[in-house]
């Protein structure tokens, strides 16, 4: 039987937070590359990525192009809330000075006043 594949991926927008959940594979880094580069704005420069479920070493190619490309919109971005798969490969790699490994909340006084927003992909 062929049932439709659940929801294995999603990129929304919560106050100055871009969430990142669920899987970020070969399958589809491009498109999640592509959507979260589409978000970057002098509002959104977190990146939370506590609710990824599972990750291959592509992830590390999704980081280092949003570094990038937030460099380009003079933007500086900060990654929270990585999982501890995705530590290892930063750290496997090398990749520490480039991609800052941080697994604790980054802290924002307006972080509790923030309004959620309706963005959201599926990927």
């Amino acid at each position: 039987m062929n049932n439709p594949s659940p929801l294995l991926s999603v990129i929304s927008c919560d106050g100055d937070r871009i969430i990142v959940e669920g899987i970020v594979t070969i399958d589809n880094v491009v498109a999640m590359t592509q959507r979260g580069m589409s978000l970057f704005d002098e509002h959104h420069r977190v990146i939370d990525l506590g609710k990824v479920t599972e990750v291959d070493s592509t992830i590390i190619s999704m980081l280092l192009e949003w570094l990038r490309a937030a460099r380009q919109k003079n933007c500086h971005l900060q990654f929270m809330n990585m999982p501890a798969s995705l530590v290892s490969l930063i750290q496997l790699y090398d990749l520490v000075k480039l991609i800052p490994v941080t697994t604790n909340p980054v802290t924002r006084q307006n972080a509790s006043d923030s309004i959620s927003t309706s963005t959201v992909a599926e990927i």
